[in-house]
Formats: structure tokens, C-alpha cells, sequence
């Protein structure tokens, strides 16, 4: 029955990418139509051709690689000067000046008689910018749809009042003795939770009797209290008890005024004497639905998170590097490939991370786990580099930056951007993002990431 719910747990998550996919390119495809753009072709995946239908002027269709897909317009590249649609110079100074024109005439390739006007690179700087945005906010808006189904309908973790008792140290134990694997011994004092009888899972209400609205608040009421005798509230199984502890000086790690370690100028944690109960605590949370309107703070915050994780992309994948080819423990925020997340959404249907148990935990998790893959193609297409959006944009950018400049200045309008300079980037970029995505795919095989 494992197999069974692994197996249909990947195919839910490939079902999804593959509509996102599409989704994503239907977000060209509308614009680029209604502004008169002929699109030969509409492909979800690459390589050989699986299925594909015609309507009128577009063939739609599957290929065999499910790793990406596109909408083929006509006239990408403008011309070079002098050079009619559809020619290629005869000779060339180097390669990469060959790649370009070969780049040049393929956006020709289907040129028909009528047209001349139909092409991408004649449009003006908005029109072009709407077409290459649509793919990437068309994963954004499935986000927000995603999200808001689930808000609605499921839930999400909300922030109650007090502080869950995650572990509880049961010795003191000298600052040059701390160890992973050391064991109390008999000697040693007990710490004030301890001995005070807090038990992970207890949940503390009040501290001194000032109550507890969030985590942090427990060390923010304790630190200034070492020798003192302290009266807590916990709750334990649907009871309040009233315990009784004294806070003992020891060295910690300053926070600052959001609970944060204090760090000095080599990063390294400032620490300070100050009271000391010993417990690790998290915030009480409890799903419960709610309404739409906190779907874009969510989306916020995934976002602000993916952009973080995209811009120290190159140190994420030496660590993947390491995980896949020294055996190093993989980091669970290490980006993954679609294999990595099919990977997990099998995990989480069968069963296999634990802290997902009931089918709704599980349907959720897959769904956020969706959401967030959206997200991801959103953030990662606004690159300003070829070939993704984003590069298509910036010479969009660019093309009206210096028409108006021309204009500013009297001069002649520039015409468009030949973004078709650009390939022999666009091609570096190609091979440094296949090169990622083997690499990613091989990590995600051998040392996969582990949520539980």
C-alpha cells in the first residue's frame, strides 16, 4: 500500500509541474495572439514529439522530456541592417558571430507572405515586456489560486499564545565539556526545568505571572531573573500546573530586541551571563482556516525566501556538489530538481516523513509543495539573463531606454534591440543551467534531501 500512495504521490506532483508548465506558456501564448503575433508552435516539454494537434495557425502539443516547454514566435531577432528576413550572411568572423546568424534566420524561418507586421521584434517595449512577463506571473497567479484553495479549505498554522517545551536539558553542564554525545553524570546539578519538572510538550502559559503571547517572551522574562525564585504556569494535558523554578546564571548567546543572536564583527555569537532555565521552546501553532486575504502575505514571503535562496545559488550548489560526490549531509534548503520533488511528494503520500500523518496533513503538504514550485519558476524566470524571461525583458528595457534617449537627443530612432548579440550569453547560460540540473537531478538520486 506504500508503493502505492509513493507512487500516486509522484504522479500528483508530475501532473502539477506539467500544468505548470503549460500554464506558464499559456501566459506567452495569450498575449503574443492578441497582439497579432503568429505562434507556430505551443510545446510542453523538449526533444522528440510525442502528441500534437493544429488549430488554425498553432500546433499544440507534448514532447518526450517534461522538463521545461515554449511557444515559438516568428521574428524574435530583427534583421541586421541591409539584410532581408530570411537570408544569412555568407561567411562569418568566428562561431559565436555564426551562431547568431543562424539565430537570426531561424526567427525568419517561417515567414509568410502578410507577415511582415506579425513579427515579435516590430512590437513596441510594453507590448514585448507583457508578452515575456505573462509566463512567469501566470506561476505566480497559480500560486495565489493554490494558496487560497488551501487557506480556505484546510488551513494554515496559526500563532497561538504561549510557548511549546520542545526538549528539556536535564544536566548543567560545563561550557568546555559540551559535547553531541554527552551524557550526564551523576554529579552533575540538575538544570531549574529539570528539577523544576517541566516536561517537553508542556505548554507554558504564564512565566512570573506575566503571560506568555509568544515564544521568545519566555527568555525575555527569565534572562534578567537568575537566583530568583520563578513561578510557572504550564498546561499539560488540557490541565494548568504550577510549577516553581529558579533561573541559574550561565553563559548564553546575547539576543537582540527580536529574540535573535547578537553577532559581532566576525559573525561569531556575542555571549553573555544572564539566566538560564534550560528548555528549547517553539511557538504554539494550530491549523485553522481563514480568509484569502492573508494569501498575499504568504506569497510575500515565499517569494522574498526563493529570491534569497536563487541569489546564493552558487554556494547551495557546492553544498549539493558535496552531498552528491563527497557524502556530505544534504542540506534540507539546497535546491532541488523536479526529481527531488517528486522525490519528497512520494515520501510525504506514503507515509514516509512522519510529522505528515493524517490525509490532509499529507494533500496540504503536496499542495503547498506545488504552490512553492510555482513560486520558484516565477522568481527564477525574472533573471535578466537569456535565455530565460527576464533577458527578453531587459532588452525590452533597453530597446526604450534608448529610443528615448534618441528622441531626447533629436536623433534617429535606433530601431529595435538586436537581442539576437546576446545568444553566445544565452548559450553559456543554457549550458550552466543543464549542467545544474544533472547535477541536481544526480544529488537528488544519491543524497536526496530529508525532511523526516
Amino acid at each position: 500500500m506504500n508503493v502505492l500512495w509513493y507512487v500516486l504521490g509522484v504522479l500528483f506532483v508530475a501532473t502539477g509541474v506539467g500544468f505548470s508548465i503549460g500554464w506558464h506558456e499559456l501566459g506567452h501564448l495569450v498575449p503574443a495572439k492578441k497582439f497579432g503575433v503568429r505562434v507556430p508552435q505551443y510545446m510542453v516539454g523538449f526533444g522528440p514529439t510525442v502528441w500534437s494537434r493544429r488549430r488554425g495557425e498553432t500546433e499544440y502539443g507534448l514532447k518526450a522530456i517534461p522538463l521545461g516547454g515554449y511557444i515559438r514566435m516568428i521574428g524574435m531577432f530583427p534583421p541586421r541592417p541591409g539584410q532581408e528576413p530570411g537570408t544569412v550572411r555568407v561567411s562569418s568572423t568566428g562561431r559565436m558571430s555564426q551562431l547568431v546568424d543562424e539565430a537570426r534566420a531561424a526567427s525568419f524561418e517561417e515567414l509568410r507572405p502578410g507577415d511582415e507586421d506579425r513579427v515579435f521584434y516590430k512590437l513596441g517595449t510594453g507590448k514585448k515586456i507583457i508578452i515575456m512577463l505573462g509566463g512567469p506571473v501566470m506561476n505566480l497567479v497559480l500560486a495565489a489560486i493554490l494558496l487560497a484553495g488551501l487557506v480556505m479549505t484546510y488551513g494554515t498554522a496559526v500563532e497561538k499564545p504561549g510557548a511549546l517545551v520542545g526538549q528539556v536539558s536535564q544536566c548543567v553542564v560545563p561550557a568546555d565539556q559540551v559535547t553531541a554525545d554527552r551524557v550526564c553524570a551523576a554529579d552533575d546539578p540538575l538544570t531549574p526545568a529539570a528539577e523544576a519538572g517541566i516536561l517537553p510538550g508542556d505548554v507554558i502559559v504564564s512565566v512570573a505571572g506575566q503571560p506568555i503571547e509568544q515564544n521568545r517572551d519566555v527568555s525575555t522574562i527569565v534572562r534578567p531573573r537568575a537566583g530568583q525564585p520563578t513561578e510557572i504556569v504550564v498546561e499539560r494535558a488540557g490541565e494548568r500546573l504550577t510549577l516553581e523554578a529558579t533561573p541559574i546564571t550561565n553563559e548564553l548567546p546575547a539576543l537582540d530586541e527580536n529574540g535573535l543572536p547578537v553577532t559581532d564583527a566576525d559573525g561569531n555569537p556575542v555571549m553573555v551571563q544572564t539566566g538560564f532555565l534550560g528548555i528549547a521552546s517553539a511557538p504554539v501553532t494550530a491549523i485553522e482556516r481563514q480568509s484569502p486575504t492573508v494569501v498575499p502575505g504568504m506569497i510575500w514571503e515565499m517569494v522574498s525566501g526563493t529570491a534569497q535562496i536563487v541569489a546564493k545559488l552558487p554556494q547551495k550548489l557546492v553544498g549539493v556538489y558535496n552531498a552528491a560526490f563527497t557524502g556530505q549531509e544534504r542540506d534540507v534548503e539546497s535546491p532541488v530538481s523536479v526529481v527531488g520533488v517528486g522525490r519528497i511528494a512520494g515520501e510525504v503520500a506514503s507515509g514516509q516523513i512522519t510529522f505528515f500523518e493524517t490525509p490532509g496533513q499529507k494533500l496540504a503538504t503536496l499542495v503547498l509543495l506545488l504552490a512553492g514550485l510555482n513560486i520558484a519558476l516565477f522568481v527564477f524566470n525574472l533573471i535578466p539573463l537569456l535565455p530565460l524571461d527576464g533577458g527578453h525583458v531587459a532588452g525590452a528595457i533597453w530597446e526604450a531606454v534608448k529610443k528615448a534617449w534618441a528622441r531626447a537627443r533629436g536623433l534617429p530612432d535606433p530601431g529595435p534591440v538586436d537581442v539576437a548579440k546576446a545568444l553566445p550569453l544565452a548559450y553559456a547560460v543554457s549550458i550552466l543551467l543543464i549542467g545544474m540540473a544533472v547535477l541536481l537531478i544526480y544529488a537528488d538520486l544519491v543524497n536526496p534531501v530529508r525532511l523526516g
